[in-house]
């Protein structure tokens, strides 16, 4: 099969097309013949040396994909050959065929295409289990999105409205936040003109917001913490800024009573990320249905043009997810 060999580690141009064979399906896995494939954050970090992939998982890149079901692993009832489907994986997303866990995998929903659905599992599945499960938003609270643009912003900003909550998110420009607005997001600050911060205190009439999902780190620990009502709940799921915290100061955790939590969603086990896919079946899926949720893919690329879209990834001008066509 052909697929993105990305050794040695560095920036998008070492990645190269090549042929390997393909893989087997263990036990409870499936082997996925592959139509598309998600480019996320994390397989930049891969790419360049700074996120290697857990034992046991496929060194290629690649954490979603959708396509026709190849060939069953032993004790794989729930699917069959020639099933169409979308699935997060554990890596190897940018290959012809891909093994994930059979309940790892997701239908197609309802009125979309496979280039749709390759593009939500692993924002889908990272939104849910930090919003929903760790951070416990419930109806009528609020939320504030950093990276509102991103996929995972753009899922959360989504997923937080049609669950009842009103939704706050930064941006870097006045289009991001006009496409934010119209997808979910009741206030869009721009982070690059606006004390974003400042504007949420004011906004909240200095209560604050109950969650925050934060991918940047650093500088924005702080402020974030702040940000919060009482017992609000920060999240982190990544450190674009950086993971060391500049003035630390935990007295707001003991005056407002907050929970400062995060997770990142591919070390977690097989049954973890089973019962995550479990919930978005039930909760989430028949949502695309019935007009509650829609996909945003920016831009498709072919297997081949693998260091253009990561270029792309990596300048942030991309609203939405960026997708691999194979």
């Amino acid at each position: 099969m052909r697929y993105i060999d990305h050794q040695p580690c560095g920036k998008a141009d070492v990645m190269k097309l090549a042929d390997m064979p393909a893989p087997e399906p263990g036990p409870g896995d499936v082997l996925i013949e592959v139509r598309y494939a998600g480019v996320n954050r994390p397989d930049v970090a891969q790419r360049a040396g700074s996120y290697p992939p857990p034992p046991g998982a496929s060194p290629v890149l690649g954490l979603e994909v959708a396509g026709r079901i190849a060939k069953l692993g032993a004790g794989v009832t729930q699917w069959k050959v020639g099933d169409e489907v979308c699935a997060l994986t554990p890596g190897g997303g940018y290959a012809e065929f891909c093994v994930a866990p059979a309940t790892h995998c997701l239908p197609v929903p309802d009125g979309l295409s496979l280039l749709e659905a390759a593009s939500l599992p692993e924002n889908f599945f990272t939104v849910w289990t930090n919003v929903f499960d760790r951070a416990r938003l419930q109806p009528g609270e609020s939320i504030l999105v950093h990276g509102g643009s991103s996929g995972i912003g753009l899922t959360a900003l989504q997923l937080a409205k049609a669950f009842g909550a009103k939704v706050y998110t930064t941006v870097g420009n006045a289009e991001k936040a006009d496409y934010c607005r119209a997808n979910g997001a009741d206030v869009a600050y721009n982070y690059r003109e606006e004390d974003w911060a400042a504007r949420v205190w004011a906004d909240t009439g200095k209560q604050g917001v109950n969650v925050i999902l934060d991918m940047v780190g650093g500088d924005y620990t702080m402020k974030n913490l702040r940000s919060l009502a009482i017992e609000g709940r920060l999240v982190n799921i990544a450190f674009l800024n950086g993971s060391k915290v500049p003035d630390f100061d935990a007295v707001p955790i003991m005056a407002r009573r907050l929970t400062f939590t995060g997770s990142t969603l591919r070390p977690r086990s097989v049954e973890d990320k089973a019962a995550i896919a479990a919930a978005l079946r039930e909760r989430v899926w028949p949502l695309f249905g019935q007009g509650k949720l829609k996909p945003h893919v920016f831009r498709t690329f072919a297997l081949e043009d693998a260091v253009a879209a990561h270029e792309l990834m990596e300048s942030s001008r991309h609203i939405g997810k960026i997708m691999l066509e194979l």
